[in-house]
């Protein structure tokens, strides 16, 4: 379904504006909060299909090499996107970019702080690339719901580190 938020773009009957339906109820009343608090939040990309995530994937082999690219786009079939459960998230302020600098904007760091509470994590962390494989996205957001959401931030795990936990469990 596609959210009842604010998007980066102005066709907003594309795929990048949708998500599964629990993930985007709760990132509207997370971008709700978010304006009640004086911070205005842009979705920038949910949804991608294999189709598009293969486009994304190969434009960018091309462009740096298949090491490289596999750090920054996954692989086809491996993206979170697919799964309609992540979103990424800019700002006027950062000029809707997805770059680092959005981690030190006012919205980077009221997601970095708040999303757990709406049942997102910060899904690729600057600290945790060792562990996630993928490199820093402060734009990146996934959501899993708000049990494990508070007990990932609580302990600042990666969803790795979480499963890991559960695992023993």
């Amino acid at each position: 379904v596609k959210p009842d938020v604010a998007f980066s773009f102005k066709d907003i009957g594309t795929e990048k504006s949708l998500m599964r339906k629990d993930a985007a109820k709760a990132l509207e009343i997370m971008f709700k909060d978010a304006a009640e608090n004086g911070i205005e939040l842009y979705a920038v990309s949910g949804y991608r299909s294999y189709v598009r995530q293969k486009s994304l994937y190969d434009a960018e082999v091309e462009r740096v090499g298949v090491e490289k690219a596999e750090q920054a786009v996954a692989i086809p079939g491996a993206s979170e996107h697919q799964s309609g459960l992540a979103m990424d998230i800019s700002s006027k302020s950062n000029r809707f970019y997805l770059n680092t600098a959005f981690a030190n904007t006012s919205e980077g760091k009221w997601l970095k702080e708040n999303a757990h509470r709406f049942g997102f994590i910060l899904r690729y962390p600057k600290e945790k690339t060792d562990i996630t494989n993928y490199m820093y996205e402060p734009w990146h957001f996934r959501y899993v719901g708000e049990k494990a959401a508070r007990i990932m931030y609580e302990h600042n795990w990666t969803l790795e580190e979480y499963f890991n936990e559960v695992k023993k469990i």
